[in-house]
């Protein structure tokens, strides 16, 4: 029987509790027993390719622009916000605010790294052309949110802006491991090739059963101006002698259109010249009738009678007609009496 206890003055008797039992301690040998049984299942087992980490790279990008910019720009930087999962929007900037202000916004956003849209420009790297995915519309494909492989040029390890360049574009474009937002895959591949001292960039799918590559898109070209020491500000490091900046460039192109006007305003003026020159006679040359072959001379007829006036058809079937109906009047008239 239950244990029993009496309350003084006559009360109901109440059960007595049950002293309570430590589950911790209870559990205790069962939780050990366990974790060894999992430690010697778990040396048995192959590695999945899903493991629980750490994230522990917390790059953020920045990726914003000023105002001004036209929709294929914007459209660029929303597939280059697609792309990267570890990046961050922002409010567009006024064209009026320096550059060091960029920095500022950065803190303000905790983000370690900028990509800057002003007039088509990142961070003093200039892209010279580009089309977006919408322009592309290729028959590639990924995951979104998927961590990509970066491939870079050999060229890269010959100089030595390169080889800062292709850090910081490892740095921007490589999506850390665990990062929240990205997916535990890799299939699709970056590609940086550098040609015509320009740095072109390709996003490719990688497919499963061959390993061949289908481009995704987008395409854009790098044209390096300067590195800076610090973030939009400190000593030059390197300064590229191959830039052309956007005015110089559309400088030229006038020149050149100018010097085509030119050119045809020097030729009509030339030929306006030779037209009020007084026209030289040349004498006649006795050989040039040398193969000239003179043609038969006809006979020419006088016709004495004159020609019988041609029947007009057209008339004479219209006079046919008019007698015609006007005997059908008649005809009608004559049978209504």
């Amino acid at each position: 029987m239950a244990a029993t206890k009496r309350k003084r003055r006559g009360d109901l008797e109440v059960q007595a509790k049950k002293p309570k039992k430590n589950r911790k301690d209870a559990g205790q040998p069962a939780k050990q027993a366990d974790v060894a049984k999992e430690a010697e299942e778990e040396k048995d087992r192959i590695p999945g390719p899903v493991c629980k980490g750490k994230w522990k790279n917390k790059e953020r990008i920045l990726i914003f622009s000023s105002r001004g910019i036209n929709f294929r720009t914007r459209h660029l930087m929303q597939d280059l916000r697609m792309l990267m999962p570890h990046s961050k929007a922002d409010t567009k900037m006024d064209r009026k605010d320096k550059l060091f202000v960029i920095n500022e916004v950065c803190e303000m956003k905790n983000c370690n790294k900028c990509i800057y849209f002003e007039n088509i420009l990142i961070e003093l790297i200039n892209i010279t052309g580009f089309h977006t995915l919408a322009e592309l519309k290729m028959t590639g494909n990924c995951l979104k949110g998927s961590r990509p492989l970066l491939s870079f040029d050999p060229a890269f390890d010959d100089l030595p802006h390169y080889a800062l360049l292709k850090e910081f574009l490892i740095q921007i474009f490589s999506t850390p491991r665990y990062h929240p937002k990205s997916q535990p895959f890799v299939d699709h591949v970056f590609t940086f090739t550098i040609l015509d001292n320009r740095i072109w960039f390709r996003n490719f799918q990688i497919i499963e059963e061959d390993a061949a590559l289908v481009e995704i898109g987008p395409r854009f070209v790098l044209n390096l101006i300067k590195i800076f020491q610090g973030s939009f500000g400190g000593p030059t490091l390197y300064e590229n002698p191959h830039y052309q900046s956007p005015n110089m460039h559309r400088r030229v192109v006038r020149s050149i259109t100018a010097a085509k006007y030119r050119e045809k305003q020097q030729v009509k003026d030339v030929q306006k010249l030779r037209k009020k020159e007084p026209k030289t006679i040349l004498p006649h040359d006795p050989t040039a009738d040398v193969f000239v072959t003179p043609a038969e001379e006809k006979p020419i007829e006088v016709q004495w009678v004159k020609p019988e006036p041609k029947v007009d058809l057209k008339a004479r079937k219209r006079r046919i007609y008019k007698r015609h109906r006007k005997l059908q009047q008649k005809m009608s008239r004559g049978g209504a009496k």
